[in-house]
């Protein structure tokens, strides 16, 4: 497992009835209702928020490598994130598709860019190995 080196942010939430709940960060800045995934509800749900996180994450990432290799990167660039919800034997697993646009950029450049991106960024590093991750360019 690997340490942290030093601690940069610490986001803390709490959470109440589960996915038939609500969820609050401390400051704040995220109060959401919970409803489970194709319930009745008109709140998200935990694999809405993971998407909603991971491809902000990896944005960030993608961020990080270009502006260290001088690469400018395009302005509509987006990420389109699918987190599948399912059975895995006796319990319940996630997977991951993630769909990067990276509109006007040279395909093998984009290539090497995602794949830099999926080493550092912290939510690829978490999952590495631990469930499946697809990441396509598109």
């Amino acid at each position: 497992m690997n340490q942290l080196d030093k601690v940069l942010y610490t986001a803390r939430a709490q959470t109440t009835g589960g996915r038939e709940g609500q969820s609050r960060t401390d400051d704040g800045r995220l109060d959401v209702k919970l409803t489970s995934p194709g319930g009745s509800g008109t709140g998200t749900n935990p694999e809405q928020l993971f998407a909603a996180g991971y491809s902000a994450c990896f944005i960030g990432a993608m961020k990080a490598v270009a502006g260290k290799q001088k690469i400018t990167l395009p302005q509509d660039l987006a990420v389109d994130a699918e987190v599948d919800l399912g059975p895995v034997g006796q319990a319940y697993g996630i997977a991951v598709r993630m769909n990067i646009r990276l509109p006007g950029m040279d395909k093998a450049q984009a290539q090497q860019l995602v794949d830099a991106a999926h080493q550092v960024c912290p939510y690829s590093n978490a999952t590495r190995n631990n469930i499946p991750v697809e990441l396509k360019l598109v």
